[in-house]
């Protein structure tokens, strides 16, 4: 099987130059967490732009400054399993397709395990491919401490838990940028240097005004925003079996739990393409 099998030939994009409003934009009408970045007038790929790059800066407003410059690609003639090892060796979620260094295509972690993954017969177990460092919070929780939760564990998802203390619901980045918006605040800074004799007569012009954009998210707690009809697996849960459940329910994660429902794993996309790569060693 080869990329250009399962790539995406209707891409989204963006153009540089150009701002992270046009970006967030898109990002929000198509659903998606990624976008290539094309040269006006070119086309020539220049870099890739994400939901984390937007999230991460701001403060910048041009997308040539928050974008990844020379992004990571590939041919539509590759292997997909060649695909997917340039995924997991770079940690990345998602990889321009390039003909002649024009974009033609994308493919995401997804397309790899609902196009590839799911129609191949690969019986390991999802335990050898779960992470156990998952984040989780009360789902009372309000969403700006969630956040934070979720960035902490270098994440882009976040599990909840109820009262009693069982799985009740799942947040991905996507749930927590459609419930914000950048605000600027001002704050105040004294620059001057003074002793205690003198800790009443700041001199105005020693004053610093300094405004900085900052994510604001809205007043709801987690349990407002999270899905609550959970997919999940077990542990001994083939690969395929797992792709085919990602496919049918159009996720990238799905929770890993024991034979009594307790929690005890999490699995992403990217992690389920790892099982590609071992196949073909």
């Amino acid at each position: 099987m080869l990329a250009k099998d399962i790539m995406s030939k209707e891409i989204y994009y963006v153009k540089v130059p150009g701002n992270r409003a046009q970006a967030l934009d898109i990002m929000r009408k198509r659903n998606v967490s990624g976008l290539p970045v094309v040269k006006e007038g070119s086309g020539e790929l220049v870099g890739i732009i994400t939901r984390s790059d937007i999230i991460e800066n701001p403060d910048e407003e041009q997308i040539a400054l928050i974008m990844t410059r020379d992004p990571i690609v590939a041919s539509p003639d590759d292997p997909v399993s060649l695909v997917a090892s340039k995924m997991v060796k770079n940690n990345i979620r998602r990889i321009p397709i390039v003909k002649n260094d024009k974009l033609v295509g994308i493919i995401t972690a997804y397309d790899i395990v609902s196009r590839a993954l799911a129609e191949m017969d690969i019986d390991s177990p999802v335990e050898d491919y779960m992470i156990l460092n998952i984040p989780t919070t009360w789902d009372r929780t309000p969403l700006n401490i969630a956040f934070e939760i979720m960035r902490y564990f270098k994440l882009k998802v976040l599990l909840t838990i109820n009262n009693e203390a069982k799985l009740s619901g799942i947040l991905t980045e996507t749930d927590f940028l459609n419930e914000s918006e950048v605000v600027s605040e001002r704050t105040v800074h004294n620059t001057s240097v003074g002793t205690e004799g003198d800790r009443w007569t700041w001199d105005s012009r020693n004053v610093l005004y300094v405004i900085k954009n900052q994510l604001k998210f809205s007043d709801k707690e987690v349990r407002d925003v999270a899905t609550t009809e959970l997919v999940t697996v077990t542990k001994t849960t083939s690969v395929s079996d797992c792709a085919k459940k990602m496919r049918k329910s159009k996720i990238e994660q799905i929770p890993v739990i024991d034979f009594e429902g307790e929690l005890v794993g999490l699995l992403r996309a990217q992690d389920l393409i790892k099982a590609l790569v071992d196949s073909d060693e």
